[in-house]
């Protein structure tokens, strides 16, 4: 029998960081493997204690990378329950405090054989390969996936000098999935076009949710009152993550929202600004810690009010959506998978965000088709990754042109191949230089891994 075709994912975060790059790739390789055409290898980085300190919540660390592989395995089985067996590796990396990023340190091809060397998939393919100085991913894969995280232009546009950053970033994003990358799935179209790309929500919801959503159809079904709970909002506290948005959107329409209970939920940099501002309202709007989304506090809340617009999809929403809630969102492009769910309730002004968030508190929310849970599940977004990565079995290549032939044109596929080659050799001269790399915001020394990483990773040759 042929060997089944071996699938690499490489990613940008690892549990216990609860970030979307951390947890979707998570789920990805683990439902790639419960399909089971395929052999399966999550790869993430390992960061050295001191950098684990300023990443992981509660100073978590973790002494070598088979301790931190068994956390994400029972966090993994906490939430699914058994699933076939896939590989964890882990490549060298540390974390950029401007940033608030892990980078990847040396060659991370290197943690896969070229004899698994078949598919990689590229969780933020623009950040793995920004800095990126090795053997190059489409000569070391035979097919190499991009998919899409993060809209990385708008957040850089909200910094000093932002929009200058963002131009740039804009063409460097477009340069590096380009020659690294055969093809390339952007989550919604509120990230920015690359090339080869095409757009497509490949992420599925933790099967909690849809578990919690289930029981609350039950309890509705009953005639029992299952949602007695008013609005919240659960995310990264920081300004950037809607809640900017939200607060200009209650304080400008405080009188008109009168009567509504609101509870904010988030931890991060600008918890204390956040909590002051939401204090300053004559609305009741209440500040907690951040906690696990499918934590049982919030089973009983109605209605998810979520203006951000810098998600590329949101989760939270997802999530929502799948207990069963309301959802009030912005009708933006990176909410446009969730406009065919009844619950979700976009609007275009504040006036209509107004209206729509008042009749959400006083209406009950439609219950949820079996065709409506499955399109929010990962076995779903499984499906819809295998049909738009195309992902078959390799096809014998066409024979090159004779030598007589090729005096007579000029083949416009080997033509792009080899500007495509002499782009990439651009790209991987300028990253083996230091002092290049730190220009363009790499982390100094970062072209190998230090003695340290050597030492925990068990990489010879000390």
């Amino acid at each position: 029998m042929a060997r089944k075709q071996h699938i690499t994912i490489f990613t940008t975060a690892s549990l216990p960081w609860m970030t979307g790059t951390a947890v979707n790739p998570l789920f990805r390789a683990a439902y790639l493997a419960k399909a089971g055409d395929w052999e399966v290898t999550l790869v993430v980085p390992w960061l050295s204690k001191g950098d684990q300190l300023l990443v992981y919540p509660n100073k978590m660390k973790f002494g070598s990378p088979a301790e931190q592989e068994g956390y994400v395995r029972r966090w993994l089985e906490e939430r699914t329950g058994a699933l076939p067996r896939f590989n964890i590796n882990f490549y060298p990396a540390k974390f950029s405090t401007d940033k608030r990023s892990i980078l990847p340190v040396g060659d991370i091809t290197e943690t896969i054989s070229d004899e698994k060397a078949d598919i990689a998939v590229l969780e933020e393919p623009e950040h793995l390969t920004w800095y990126h100085h090795g053997r190059r991913w489409k000569n070391k894969f035979r097919k190499v996936i991009g998919v899409v995280h993060t809209n990385y232009l708008e957040y850089v546009k909200r910094e000093r000098n932002g929009y200058l950053q963002a131009f740039l970033l804009k063409y460097i994003n477009s340069w590096v999935t380009d020659i690294y990358c055969h093809k390339v799935i952007r989550l919604s179209a509120a990230t920015q076009e690359v090339p080869r790309s095409i757009i497509c929500n490949v992420h599925g919801v933790n099967p909690k949710f849809l578990e919690i959503g289930k029981l609350k159809h039950r309890q509705i079904s009953q005639g029992d009152q299952s949602f007695f709970k008013g609005a919240y909002y659960i995310g990264k506290m920081v300004w950037s993550k809607g809640y900017t948005e939200l607060l200009q959107l209650l304080q400008k329409h405080q009188k008109e929202l009168s009567g509504l209970k609101m509870e904010l939920y988030g931890s991060g940099e600008d918890s204390d600004e956040v909590k002051a501002s939401a204090e300053r309202l004559s609305l009741d709007v209440r500040v907690y810690p951040g906690r696990d989304h499918a934590d049982s506090i919030f089973h009983d809340y109605k209605v998810f009010i979520n203006p951000s617009t810098t998600d590329v999809v949101c989760t939270t929403t997802a999530e929502a959506l799948a207990m069963g809630k309301i959802v009030i969102c912005a009708n933006h492009p990176s909410n446009k998978f969730f406009k065919r769910f009844p619950n979700c309730h976009m609007y275009s002004s504040e006036k209509e965000f107004v209206r729509l968030t008042m009749t959400a508190l006083a209406e009950e929310p439609v219950l949820l088709s079996e065709e409506m849970r499955h399109e929010l599940s990962w076995e779903a977004a499984t499906e819809r990754f295998v049909r738009v990565a195309d992902i078959t079995p390799a096809t014998p290549t066409k024979p090159h042109p004779s030598s007589s032939q090729r005096f007579m044109y000029i083949n416009p596929d080997e033509l792009k191949k080899n500007m495509e080659e002499a782009s990439a050799f651009v790209h991987n001269t300028i990253s083996g230089f230091e002092a290049a790399r730190c220009v363009f915001g790499a982390i100094p020394n970062s072209l190998q891994p230090d003695e340290q990483q050597r030492k925990e990773l068990g990489y010879q040759g000390l």
